[in-house]
């Protein structure tokens, strides 16, 4: 059998969707759409370290894909990180070298970048916070070649509130303190309030947000004699990207909503601010119809219990540490 090994191709964009759906796809649906926005179009896209491979029928059986912080931006991300975004090997194809071919070429590859650690997932405009954790063999298999969970805090959660037809949700009421949806014209107040408050991830996204089209109804802010004081993201089918908590949409057969991140200066927490900007974008909504709503990527399980969601998914954390050396 003769494999051709080769560097991801756009053009193999509908191969790719397919063989992810054939694989995965019951669990995490995968879109042309979607492909491009998190991993073609992403700046960060790896291309040295972005593989496809073809059997001698030119079919596709496996791919890789790999990022690092390159973006030029006013927010940058670490530089020392190198993110394995997704591995899939066709299944009659496993077990013969295929995944460790592409997994060794990938860390080469971040290893002539100097990268120091590795992370499986997590990446910007990511599909996973980790391994699935229902894969069990998926994460031995990494274990075998030097990935290690990451403990105590080895473990995140997407968590989902389905909602009767026509129950109802109270916008919350706390004397002195407003929620609101982001206006346009209050953008370079929010971004300060980010750059200030969650300087990194959530602050580049925040950028990411406007930069593809975002006019700031994703956004409900708390705010405290009319200064933003935190923040809760929404997103539903009508926002400018297909948003990390809604990626998985076709799982549902009523209309997704999703909720995260959010925040509350440092200051201003332990009022129970937090807990009433999510009731506020459930709030918000449920106004515009949404009838599902998955809370993407968190450990705070006990937080968003008090609200009526319940765990959906579950992934472990998974990273290698690299030690940079000459390559022969």
């Amino acid at each position: 059998m003769k494999l051709h090994y080769q560097s991801l191709q756009r053009t193999k964009v509908q191969d790719i969707v397919k063989l992810w759906n054939q694989e995965i796809g019951t669990d995490f649906p995968m879109s042309e759409r979607l492909l491009i926005q998190n991993s073609f179009s992403d700046h960060n896209l790896f291309h040295e370290g972005s593989y496809i491979v073809m059997n001698e029928q030119d079919e596709l059986v496996g791919f890789i894909i790999s990022k690092f912080f390159q973006e030029i931006t006013e927010v940058s991300l670490s530089q020392n990180v190198g993110w394995i975004q997704v591995l899939v090997v066709h299944q009659n194809y496993r077990n013969q070298g295929i995944g460790s071919d592409l997994l060794i070429k990938a860390e080469r590859a971040f290893q002539h970048q100097h990268i120091k650690e590795i992370l499986l997932g997590r990446d910007p405009f990511h599909y996973f916070p980790g391994i699935p954790a229902d894969y069990e063999q998926t994460i031995l298999w990494f274990e075998k070649r030097g990935y290690e969970i990451n403990e105590p805090y080895g473990r995140d959660y997407d968590m989902v509130r389905n909602f009767k037809e026509q129950e109802e949700v109270q916008r919350p009421n706390i004397e002195g303190i407003s929620f609101s949806l982001l206006k346009l014209q209050e953008k370079e107040l929010f971004l300060h309030f980010m750059k200030q408050n969650f300087p990194g991830r959530w602050q580049y996204e925040a950028h990411k947000y406007f930069e593809m089209g975002g006019v700031g109804r994703e956004f409900v802010v708390v705010k405290k004699r009319g200064n933003i004081i935190g923040f809760c993201r929404i997103n539903d089918y009508h926002s400018p990207m297909i948003a990390q908590n809604v990626y998985w949409s076709n799982l549902f057969e009523r209309e997704l909503g999703g909720i995260g991140p959010l925040g509350v200066a440092k200051e201003e927490r332990k009022y129970g601010y937090g807990l009433a900007v999510v009731e506020a974008a459930v709030y918000f909504l449920r106004e515009r119809g949404v009838e599902s709503i998955v809370i993407d990527w968190t450990g705070l399980v006990t937080f968003y219990e008090k609200l009526g969601f319940k765990p959906w998914k579950s992934y472990r954390i998974v990273h290698k540490n690299m030690e940079v050396k000459e390559l022969v």
